[in-house]
């Protein structure tokens, strides 16, 4: 079980991983990896966390502990020169509801998404910040606790129609905006109906932080 806990360090270490987003990643608390690694709790992984780290690495299930496999068939590519980008997780909620205060904006984790994938959504990687929606009002498009990728590179100058992370009397709030391109008025809604909408603001007066282009959303 020691060479498991080397092999697991070994290809965090190789591939410039995060354990703390790792763990997320298995739908575990921030510490799961570290603590099955350098503390040996558990004793060992769980059988759908150790195929899961198996696919994300690319490597076969018999160096986390599993059966020897033929063939390991990843979503991931086998290949260890991928690039990845490491997004910061922020410690800062957006409200779906009546509205979060905003605390410092320190970095709670990381997560890598790959480089070519970030590309294709149109964004800059070192515009992209996760934060975790807080309320229900987007629902059911957004739910409490879903962390939402945010580019803050995509607000006023590209606005359109779209779902986006507001800041309004220093709340972040996520609502969807709708353009009148020809009074050039917003609308600014809720998904959820029993949520009231606020029609022909001036975009002037609407603090945008960037547009949502992800959502992750741990199923239950």
């Amino acid at each position: 079980m020691n060479d498991v806990r080397a092999n697991l360090e070994r290809l965090i270490h190789e591939q410039g991983e995060d354990m703390s987003a790792l763990s997320k990643l298995l739908g575990r608390n921030a510490a799961y990896v570290q603590q099955f690694i350098r503390r040996g709790i558990p004793r060992k992984l769980d059988e759908d966390d150790r195929r899961k780290l198996a696919q994300y690495f690319g490597v076969d299930e018999n160096m986390l502990g599993g059966p020897p496999q033929i063939e390991v068939k990843s979503a991931f590519p086998r290949n260890k020169t991928r690039e990845m980008t490491m997004i910061p997780m922020l410690r800062i909620g957006a409200s779906a509801g009546p509205g979060g205060l905003v605390d410092d904006e320190v970095p709670e984790a990381q997560i890598g998404f790959e480089t070519r994938w970030l590309r294709k959504l149109g964004s800059d990687a070192s515009k992209l910040s996760i934060i975790q929606v807080s309320g229900d009002s987007m629902s059911p498009t957004l739910a409490n606790g879903d962390d939402i990728l945010v580019d803050r590179g995509d607000t006023m100058d590209r606005l359109r129609d779209g779902i986006y992370v507001l800041r309004i009397d220093d709340a972040l709030m996520v609502k969807r905006i709708a353009l009148n391109p020809i009074a050039r008025a917003l609308t600014i809604k809720s998904d959820n109906p029993s949520y009231p909408e606020w029609t022909d603001c001036d975009p002037l007066s609407v603090n945008i932080i960037g547009r949502v282009v992800w959502i992750g959303r741990k199923l239950v």
